[in-house]
């Protein structure tokens, strides 16, 4: 793999030691004195009211302690929602189901044990019996729509229209970690701490309180190490919030660990979005208007933030490029399926995806090379900061130099031109590429740092990691604002009790609001330095950045296709980004190239499936294809950067562009591929079954 420019000193993680050499303290490895062990008995339909519940056999079986059903946890409060859609109701957050269930999956009962194993046994003994009631299933829940200009009178006068209709797969985030919580219960103060595998731990820590009506002051939550978590991780669940409230029902310690057949089953799921879109151009290529239509699929209740992939995969159109004429609107639908939530990208691959397929589309249709229809459209670097159609601000950048880098790094005549003879060989096979925009968050972080007199400096942060090294990045932005060593930075986090409120890790928000913050309370420490005032001096600071950063940059993929079975080989991937100031720039890699991962996925195998009456076929990795490392071709990375006026660091989100710009990228390389044949479109994943499939279709003839 490559980089540009050339990177700066390589820094070692500070948080590997402890993570490869079995050190780690994840949830699961608290010891808790004597614990409960919940285990959940879950609704079996995908929809129903509930006629019956028998828990006789569970209560009485051996080293169970207690059964609890809807009834004990009827009167706790919900989860708070982002309303980022306008949303016409709510939906219920059931801590364990009431009358009725609403999905596969769904926590029925709980039950108490001494053990993990106990627990499960006796919870098989529950008997849980439905009725069909499909009254219980909702439709559209939340929505929102954007229009500019004349987009219905410019269609009807267009020289081209293109369209298509994606049906993104719906995906198992799939972290190393589980879900998990671990509960000390305090007899003496009548407190917890939560020990919570979390994205957000001071969010969890309202969150628990304002559900369970106890005082914030009585909780304390943890999250030292976490095992990845992709946004699924950004919420609390059901099951966590009962395992909470057993520890003050019962005044003991508690411990719920997800099995990974439970993570597939109930914890959200991301993707599943389908985005339908129409590409208005003039003889040129010039775009001239876009319509899209968008449909979220949610679940029986909606986790903090499970607007957001609707809200996103509208906002964000038309990326990077100039339209002024737009009519999108978005809506999120209920579905009975499992929930679904944020999902690394949320909502920005699904826009870029709509995107660079009508792009695509357009440069087919009129004989264009898809660098110069890119070209063509993308706003220039003098235009920034711009105000797109749908009320973004786009910060900063030099889009062109994306792609004009892409095309040069990847040597794409020269790839074009291998590609041609290949096919005259007979081969099939097909060059794609995508632009793509990476939004990061928005809103404050925090940070207390403390100068002492021996040159230490102790920094706090309301953020989180989930294995981003923010320990280090936060090290080294201390370290180069005081001009010390990193070794003398020490950095605490994701600890309600020893730092400050923050939002946590999420949006690829973290090093841009999070690292300002850090960077801020440094500066306002020199300056007191300055005026002469002494060591120990500590500053705590809430940082607020003026709006969001937008990352960029550009995919090409090569990709050939067997012609006897369809199997597609993904040769070369090369990617430019924008990521803005680098702190540490191999971390910066690092992420891409994880992202990569993810979004290789999604384009070439992975894919959560139900059957008609709602129950999970995919339910663990025998079924659900989880790409391997052998699986992941080679990237090649360029970056340059383009700092954002958006925050003090000049940082840009870069955690989620691989899932953005390679799934287009992929997808179009193999429809190139398959050009010859007169193939035009194709969903994901790209199986081997479903590409043989599509050119079958094509070589045979409609069937009838």
């Amino acid at each position: 793999m490559t980089m540009s420019p050339p990177a700066k000193p390589r820094l070692i993680k500070r948080e590997d030691y402890d993570l490869i050499t079995g050190r780690g303290r994840f949830a699961d490895d608290v010891q808790l004195d004597s614990p409960l062990h919940v285990a959940f008995v879950r609704a079996t339909a995908s929809e129903g009211k509930i006629v019956g519940l028998d828990v006789s056999g569970a209560i009485d079986a051996p080293q169970i302690h207690a059964v609890h059903t809807g009834a004990d946890v009827k009167t706790l409060g919900v989860l708070s929602l982002n309303p980022v859609l306008e949303t016409s109701h709510t939906l219920p957050f059931e801590i364990l189901a009431q009358t009725h269930v609403r999905a596969t999956g769904q926590p029925v009962a709980a039950v108490l044990g001494t053990s993990a194993q106990s627990s499960a046994d006796a919870a098989d003994l529950i008997e849980v019996d439905t009725e069909a009631d499909p009254t219980q299933r909702l439709k559209c829940v939340g929505k929102q729509s954007w229009q500019h200009g004349s987009a219905a009178s410019i269609f009807n006068a267009a020289h081209l229209v293109v369209s298509c209709t994606i049906q993104h797969p719906r995906l198992a985030p799939s972290p190393m970690e589980p879900r998990s919580i671990s509960v000390a219960y305090d007899t003496k103060t009548g407190c917890v701490t939560v020990f919570h595998s979390t994205q957000t731990p001071h969010r969890s820590r309202s969150e628990l309180a304002s559900i369970l009506g106890i005082d914030i002051s009585r909780i304390r939550v943890v999250a030292q190490h976490v095992g990845g978590a992709f946004g699924m991780k950004a919420s609390l669940f059901p099951e966590e919030v009962f395992t909470v409230w057993a520890a003050f029902q019962h005044k003991r310690d508690f411990k719920w660990i997800a099995s990974r057949g439970e993570d597939f089953l109930a914890g959200t799921h991301g993707r599943g979005l389908t985005t339908k879109g129409w590409l208005a151009c003039d003889p040129r290529g010039k775009f001239l208007a876009l319509k899209a239509e968008i449909e979220a699929p949610i679940g029986a209740w909606l986790p903090n933030s499970g607007l957001i992939p609707a809200w996103n995969a509208g906002r964000i159109l038309p990326s990077g490029y100039c339209i002024d004429a737009l009519d999108i609107t978005t809506c999120a639908v209920q579905d009975g399926r499992g929930p679904t939530g944020i999902y690394r990208g949320a909502g920005r691959p699904e826009a870029n995806m709509l995107m660079e397929r009508l792009v695509d589309k357009a440069a087919r249709a009129l004989g264009q090379d898809p660098f110069e229809i890119r070209s063509r459209n993308l706003l220039r670097s003098d235009a920034f900061p711009h105000r797109t159609a749908t009320g973004n601000t786009l910060d900063s950048g030099d889009y062109h130099h994306a792609i004009t880098t892409l095309r040069e790094k990847s040597a794409y005549t020269s790839l074009m031109k291998s590609r041609d003879a290949r096919r005259q060989s007979g081969e099939l096979v097909g060059i794609g590429t995508a632009f793509y925009l990476e939004p990061s968050g928005s809103g404050w972080e925090s940070a207390t740092v403390t100068r002492e007199p021996d040159n230490k400096v102790i920094v706090a942060s309301g953020s989180s990691s989930q294995g981003h090294a923010r320990e280090t990045t936060f090290a080294q932005i201390a370290a180069q604002a005081f001009d010390l060593p990193a070794a003398n930075v020490t950095v605490h986090m994701g600890d309600t009790d020893h730092a400050p409120a923050g939002i946590g890790a999420l949006a690829s928000r973290s090093t841009a609001i999070g690292g300002s913050a850090v960077l801020q309370a440094c500066q306002q420490i020199k300056q007191r330095i300055k005026d002469g005032e002494p060591l120990p001096i500590t500053v705590q600071t809430r940082y607020e950045n003026k709006g969001q950063a937008w990352g960029y940059g550009a995919y090409l993929a090569v990709i050939s296709i067997c012609r006897d079975t369809g199997t597609p080989t993904l040769e070369r991937v090369v990617c430019v980004d924008d990521a803005g100031t680098l702190v540490v720039p191999d971390f910066v890699h690092g992420q891409i190239v994880g992202g990569f991962a993810q979004g290789f996925g999604e384009a070439m195998m992975e894919q959560i499936i139900y059957d008609e009456d709602g129950q999970l076929l995919t339910g663990s990795f025998m079924d659900y294809a989880m790409p391997r490392a052998t699986d992941v071709p080679p990237l090649e990375v360029h970056s340059f950067e383009t700092p954002s006026p958006m925050n003090m660091l000049g940082a840009k989100g870069v955690g989620e562009a691989g899932t953005i710009g390679a799934p287009a990228a992929i997808l179009n390389a193999a429809l190139d591929a398959l050009a010859p044949l007169g193939v035009t479109d194709l969903q994901m994943p790209l199986t081997s079954h479903r590409v043989w499939c599509a050119m079958q279709s094509r070589q045979k003839g409609p069937t009838t």
